[in-house]
């Protein structure tokens, strides 16, 4: 389900760094190379994909940039969340 405005600018609170732009949340990763930000992606992509949860993101050499929202929602939804943290803890 979809989170209010009010629910998101809370739960943002606990996700150090990330940001609530463009109807999603936001974050950008700055990495030693491209061989270790690819290498996060491939992590990440592990953990999204058993959690059924995929990311918007791109990368550019060093830096990886992460938008996530709920398409089939058309907002922020719990899931949004939960990957957001698990991104932290893989980062």
């Amino acid at each position: 389900m979809k989170l209010t405005e009010k629910e998101i600018q809370e739960k943002i609170k606990d996700l150090e760094g990330w940001v609530y732009q463009e109807d999603g949340l936001q974050m950008t990763y700055e990495f030693e190379d491209f061989k270790d930000a690819f290498s996060a992606m491939t992590r990440i992509a592990f953990e999204a994909e058993l959690l059924g949860h995929h990311p918007d993101w791109s990368n550019s050499y060093n830096k990886l940039y992460i938008h996530l929202t709920t398409h089939e929602e058309g907002g922020i939804t719990e899931k949004d969340f939960e990957l957001a943290a698990i991104i932290d803890a893989v980062v």
